[in-house]
């Protein structure tokens, strides 16, 4: 199971512009990590590159399991880690359950961890409405439900609180914290700080 990511030497281009240049993080197991910086600065585009989606301009990015054993990157992508967006990605005909258990299942869970994942996040009264129905909020918590309904050790996650009420932040702040209490490790783009411990990387500064 991955239990560190190395980023060396991080550069990272738009175009023909640099984002930035001689990024190093260490992010191991039980840490969290914000990424902080102004609109347009690279944080989102540092979680795909860190997801596999975006090719670096210089440096490595490197996963770590078990006693600092080298993990091969694709293998280390497709099974270590979830990436959720600023859009939420979700099928808007389909209904919140339909969708949520699509994406569980798609990533390694199963219809009983859906189940699970729905009491956690309070969605059970959503679950025959349309995605399209739902509330900013709602969806929101209908795309981070697949981080418990499949659970994987990285968290990549960009701006995952803006839309949730008060209460809603307050809950996966718990989630968070007990992401990490488990051995979980989080990178998140943003600008509101985090209802958790961690440690503040600024990007493009």
């Amino acid at each position: 199971m991955m239990r560190a990511v190395r980023i060396k030497g991080l550069s990272l281009a738009r175009g023909e512009r640099t984002l930035f240049s001689g990024l190093d993080l260490d992010l191991e197991s039980g840490q969290a990590a914000a990424l902080l910086g102004r609109n347009g600065a690279g944080k989102t585009s540092l979680l795909r590159a860190v997801a596999g989606l975006l090719r670096p301009q210089a440096g490595t990015i490197a996963f770590e399991g078990a006693g600092g054993a080298s993990l091969e990157g694709e293998t280390a992508r497709a099974e270590g880690l979830h990436l959720a967006g600023h859009h939420d990605g979700l099928k808007t005909t389909r209904t919140a359950w339909e969708e949520l258990l699509f994406q569980a299942r798609w990533t390694g869970g199963t219809e009983a961890s859906a189940r699970a994942a729905v009491e956690r996040l309070d969605l059970s009264r959503l679950l025959d409405l349309e995605v399209r129905r739902l509330s900013a909020g709602q969806r929101r918590r209908v795309s981070l439900a697949r981080l418990l309904a499949s659970p994987r050790p990285l968290w990549l996650l960009d701006e995952p609180m803006a839309p949730l009420d008060a209460g809603h932040r307050a809950l996966f702040g718990e989630i968070l914290a007990e992401h990490l209490a488990g051995g979980g490790m989080l990178l998140a783009a943003v600008h509101d700080p985090l209802p958790i411990a961690a440690r503040s990387v600024e990007i493009g500064g």
